[in-house]
């Protein structure tokens, strides 16, 4: 027997809260918790701090006081999956989860990898078995005795299983293929499905935990506020005559400010950040590989 859990919206959550309250039951603590959490945050924006993996697995934060993360895994998930966010991106809360000792804040979507996402990687071809005719002239060699019989017998099996194995090596080769393409279209939707935070605790939750909690324990690696301050809002102003290729991405964003449209694809095997700046009455749409900039080019707006 499966079953099939629902989600239920805040505002459902929290009348259910209501009507135990009025029949004088107490709602489950994590229940009531969960409720005003997804109320806080889910649809809030907020900046990340550090570049997130593009993986379901996300980033573990632990809730005690040294509010650490584990650096050794985090950089492997990077190389791993790829980056789904960067660092200084702006982007919607959309999921709060609470489990027993977990709360998941979910980023652009959570994650590759979450439920429906197809993580697949083979191709269902089968290989061509061997044929009755195949089997029956095999056995056939075998038993006879005759040399003349046995060596026109063996040659109608080599012309047989020839064309079975040649067969299968077109299936190899096509399994490979489609292989391949599945692999590149993985680390593509990676790049797209954004990420997560999962804030830990030891044993359980704890009681009445409050969204202020939640925001204090991921405040060195999330920004729920957004800049503020007047001169917080001024940006430098973007001078065209730095730009050149070999540029780092960080150094292009100190000379153009803030990007307006970022992109990602696969360009032979590489992936590329495509990045358009404003720039007075003119539009640079910059290409970068691994952070450094390959080609670029600029319209008028």
């Amino acid at each position: 027997m499966f079953s099939r859990s629902r989600v239920f919206s805040p505002a459902a959550v929290a009348a259910a809260c209501a009507v135990a309250t009025a029949l004088g039951v107490a709602p489950p603590a994590s229940a009531q918790s969960e409720a005003a959490l997804k109320s806080y945050f889910e649809g809030k924006r907020v900046t990340v701090r550090l570049d997130m993996p593009g993986s379901a697995d996300g980033v573990d934060v632990h809730a005690d006081a040294s509010r650490a993360i584990d650096f050794k895994r985090y950089n492997i998930d990077l190389k791993r999956y790829g980056t789904a966010i960067r660092s200084g991106e702006s982007v919607a809360v959309t999921l709060i989860k609470t489990k027993k000792d977990l709360i998941e804040l979910h980023l652009a979507g959570g994650g590759f990898g979450t439920f429906g996402d197809d993580t697949s990687t083979s191709a269902n071809i089968p290989f061509v078995e061997k044929s009755q005719r195949e089997k029956d002239l095999e056995k056939r060699v075998k038993d006879e005795d005759d040399r003349d019989r046995r060596r026109r017998l063996q040659g109608d099996l080599d012309e047989v299983r020839g064309r079975r194995e040649r067969e299968n090596r077109r299936i190899t080769a096509e399994r490979e293929r489609i292989e391949e393409i599945k692999k590149e279209r993985i680390a593509e939707q990676r790049l797209r499905g954004g990420s997560r935070f999962n804030l830990r605790y030891k044993g359980a939750l704890p009681p009445g935990l409050r969204p202020e909690d939640v925001v204090a324990a991921l405040a060195e690696y999330l920004d729920f506020g957004g800049r503020t301050g007047a001169s917080a809002d001024v940006a430098p102003p973007a001078d065209i005559s730095l730009l050149r290729k070999g540029m780092t991405r960080a150094e292009a964003e100190r000379a153009f400010g803030r990007f307006v449209e970022s992109s990602e694809r696969r360009d032979g095997g590489l992936a590329v950040t495509t990045l358009v700046f404003d720039i007075g009455d003119q539009r640079l749409a910059a290409d970068f590989v691994e952070d450094v900039l390959v080609r670029y080019t600029i319209t008028s707006k």
